[in-house]
Order: C-alpha cells, then structure tokens, then sequence
C-alpha cells in the first residue's frame, strides 16, 4: 500500500509540473517551455545517481523506514534553499564569464566517466568531510534516540545518527548540485527556469525514493544512464568554447533518449536475469 501512495504522491507531482509547464508555455512562450522541460528531464535524472547515494547511506546508517522519511522530508528542504543559493550565484557567474561554462563542461565529463568506472561504489561515509567536522563540535552518540535529530544528556547535547545521516545527504546535495546545476546551464541559464525545474523535480524526490528502494534491483543500468547524460551536457557545454552549439530542442530528445533507454535496458536485463533463475 505505502508504494503505491508514494507512485501517486510522485505522479501527482510529475502533473504539476506539466501543469506548471504548460503555464510557462503560454506566459512565456514555446522556448521557455522547452527549456524548462529539458530542466526538469536532466534535474530527474541526475537525480536518480542522489537516489542511490541516500538507498547506501540509510543502509550504511541501519536507519529504519519510519525514520527515514523525517531526514528526507528536511533533506529535501535544504536542498531547495541551497539549490535556489548555487542558481543564483551560478547564473550570476556565468552571465560575467561566459568562458566558464566550458570549464563546467569539463568537470560533467569528469563526473560521468567517473560514474561508468565505478568510482562513488564504495564510499566511506564515516570519512565524509562533513560528518568530521560535525564530531569536531558536537559529540555523537552510538544509538538511536527515536526521530530525533539531536538529545540532551546529563546536560551535554548529543547529536545522534539520524543527524549524521541528514548532514550526509544535505553535503551531497551540495557536492551533487555542482553538476546538476551546470548540466542544466547547458539547456537555459535563465534563473527562473532554472530554479522551478529544479524545485519541481525536488519536490517528487521523496516519494521516487521510495519507489527506488522497493525496485532498486530492477534499475540496474540507470546509473550508466546519469554518467551519459553527464558526458552529453559536459560535452555540449565543452563544443560552446568552439562556438558549436546544439539546440535546447535537440538536446532535450537526447537526454530523454538516453534516460529512456536506460530504463528500457535495466527492464530487458531483469527480465533476463529471471529467465536465468
């Protein structure tokens, strides 16, 4: 039952958005509904590689369901505001030195090779800067204390590991912003574009996740998805220092090509995988 409420929580979002993009259709015309579609499409599924990041990290964490949506739910405030922080700077940066978008372009490329090596399979969360600085000035206790993010003992403050868990997510999203957002300055770097793409393909994250975990196996390939979409966006900002520019329409076909395709991979494999069985 929780499954199929979070599918419709999500496809009650995903018709929002389309609700919000026919709105920007007739406001502000057929490009900027493009531009915000091609948004939301590479916003989604870059996405899908945090995903996977918090499925490691709860499990890593041994933190149970009931908890799990509590450090979503402020996970994911934290990620719009620090998200609107990183569009507004960005796109400022950007409009003063246009050159370093081909510098963004080279950090995707790097970003999605890394993704078809394998390289973030095996991550040390205890390591995490993060979660260092964190035990520098509060000490964290071993053991859960219900949902609470923090506890008062024997008039210290505690922070507990549900604490550990959202301070983790909200780095990553951080660390993960640096390439989501210049992936989306390769479709548009008009900042209200930019920005509600964004917020409206954060605000289906929580209930995506929670159809991931439960079909976690099935989408084995889509990671390998997210590193092409990576390269594609690093690539098409990387051809702009050449003044060769590929149009938003056909970069958005491309993108939902590769995503696409991925699913459509991981479903055959799955299917193959049983026939084995």
């Amino acid at each position: 039952m929780k499954t199929k409420r979070y599918l419709l929580n999500l496809v009650f979002w995903i018709i929002l958005s389309i609700l919000f993009n026919i709105f920007i259709f007739y406001t502000k015309g057929e490009k900027a509904a493009i531009e915000y579609f091609g948004g939301y499409i590479v916003e989604m599924s870059l996405s899908l590689d945090n995903l996977f990041l918090f499925l490691m990290v709860f499990s890593s964490f041994k933190i149970r369901e009931e908890y799990q949506e509590r450090v979503l739910l402020y996970g994911v405030i934290g990620a719009m505001v620090l998200r609107l922080i990183f569009i507004l700077l960005g796109v400022s940066i950007v409009s003063k030195f246009s050159l370093l978008l081909p510098i963004f372009g080279i950090v995707l490329l790097f970003s999605g090779i890394k993704i078809f090596l394998g390289e973030n399979d095996n991550i040390k969360f205890q390591d995490n800067f993060a979660v260092k600085v964190l035990k520098r000035i509060v000490p964290v206790t071993d053991a859960f204390h219900g949902d609470n993010f923090i506890i008062r003992k024997n008039g210290i403050i505690y922070a507990t590991p549900l604490l550990v868990a959202l301070i983790i997510i909200e780095f990553s999203d951080i660390i993960f912003a640096i390439d989501s957002i210049p992936a989306i300055f390769s479709i548009t770097t008009n900042t209200f574009i930019v920005y509600t793409s964004n917020i409206f393909a954060i605000l289906g994250l929580r209930s995506m996740y929670y159809i991931l975990q439960k079909m976690n196996n099935v989408f084995k390939f889509m990671k390998y998805g997210v590193g092409a979409i990576l390269i594609f966006t690093g690539l098409k900002l990387v051809l702009l220092f050449w003044k060769i520019e590929i149009s938003v329409t056909n970069s958005v076909l491309i993108i939902s090509i590769i995503l696409l395709s991925s699913i459509l991979i991981s479903c055959i494999w799955n299917e193959i995988s049983k026939l084995r069985n």
